[in-house]
């Protein structure tokens, strides 16, 4: 990255950011190898909602090993920091090899949301493909 870059990346908020920008990545083996990053806020001083729709998330059933399949809403209200979407797709994607009931999944990718960015508040929503013909939905939010 040029000198002019680095500084407008400072003065951008972005300058922390390792994953945008990379043309190969590669994906992560679970949640806990995966890194959430973010930028700074522009607007701290407004309340206003970033909402994320994941229409095709995979995880794995932690009992069976076979796909789950659901939508993942994730909705904040940030503080100082932003969340950068291409960590967030790398993220999601960590969960397709990792074994995790509906609720954990939702649970933690709130908790996860949360240590990465602080927002003043959070939902986060899961709506799972039905197997065995039962259909879940599990809603977490924050504070």
């Amino acid at each position: 990255m040029s000198q002019a870059s680095k500084k407008s990346a400072a003065r951008a908020g972005t300058a922390g950011l390792t994953l945008l920008g990379r043309s190969r990545q590669p994906y992560p083996a679970s949640p806990g190898r995966a890194r959430l990053e973010a930028f700074r806020n522009t607007h701290p001083g407004r309340d206003y909602w970033i909402t994320f729709e994941c229409p095709e998330f995979t995880a794995l059933c932690p009992v069976t090993g076979q796909p789950d399949f659901g939508r993942l809403t994730i909705r904040y209200i940030p503080d100082k920091l932003c969340l950068e979407s291409k960590s967030l797709k790398l993220y999601l994607f960590s969960f397709r090899s990792h074994g995790a009931f509906h609720e954990e999944v939702v649970n933690r990718v709130l908790d996860d949301l949360v240590r990465a960015v602080k927002p003043r508040r959070a939902h986060v929503s899961g709506i799972f493909n039905p197997r065995g013909g039962i259909a879940i939905s599990v809603q977490a939010e924050y504070p």
